[in-house]
């Protein structure tokens, strides 16, 4: 069932008064990851070093923005995000989630995608492009879907048709695991084209 989401301003976006939480493993990253979103005029940032600060702070804070590596050393990022989407506890089931991720293939897009993830940055990241990023999940008007097997924005950003054999989109049909490294990383550029939103012809 997809819900709307609440209704922003397309001409201007404030980070003034926005709630950010980042989480990291490594405390010097995210120390430049705080440095960025000050940057932006964030003015509360809500720091974690783990998924167990990272459960804390979105049962205690009402949150604007997520911005998270994927790679956390003492849980699994994917899982926090899903447990999130899950939860039904508002606002923050519903919050922007922006994942940092190393190594960037389409396969590991997908899994984020699927996994309920608004956008991916690849790393290293660039003031520009993360700033980029967050105006365009403030402008993003995709509605958020609840279909049992799947909670989070619509994935469809662009109609490319069901796998090559199959009648539907499934984690199955993948043909190898999606640790092995068998893509080459994808720029920011490749990454931009392919999460651009495309009217949908259904």
């Amino acid at each position: 069932m997809a819900k709307a989401r609440p209704k922003q301003d397309e001409d201007t976006i404030n980070l003034a008064d926005a709630t950010v939480m980042l989480l990291e493993s490594s405390q010097h990253a995210l120390d430049v990851l705080s440095q960025i979103i000050f940057g932006f005029g964030v003015r509360e940032v809500v720091r974690c070093l783990s998924v167990e600060e990272a459960d804390k702070a979105v049962a205690g804070h009402a949150i604007d923005l997520i911005i998270m590596n994927t790679a956390i050393k003492d849980g699994d990022a994917f899982a926090f995000v899903q447990k999130l989407r899950r939860s039904k506890v508002e606002p923050n089931c519903y919050t922007p989630v922006v994942m940092v991720h190393g190594h960037v293939r389409r396969r590991d897009v997908n899994r984020m995608r699927d996994t309920g993830v608004n956008f991916v940055v690849a790393k290293p990241v660039t003031p520009q492009v993360l700033l980029q990023r967050i105006l365009w999940i403030g402008r993003d008007k995709r509605p958020f879907f609840d279909n049992g097997n799947y909670v989070g924005p619509d994935r469809r950003f662009k109609f490319e048709g069901p796998p090559s054999g199959t009648d539907g989109r499934r984690a199955s049909d993948l043909t190898t695991p999606m640790a092995e490294g068998d893509q080459p990383n994808m720029s920011e550029a490749e990454l931009g084209q392919m999460l651009k939103p495309q009217r949908v012809s259904l």
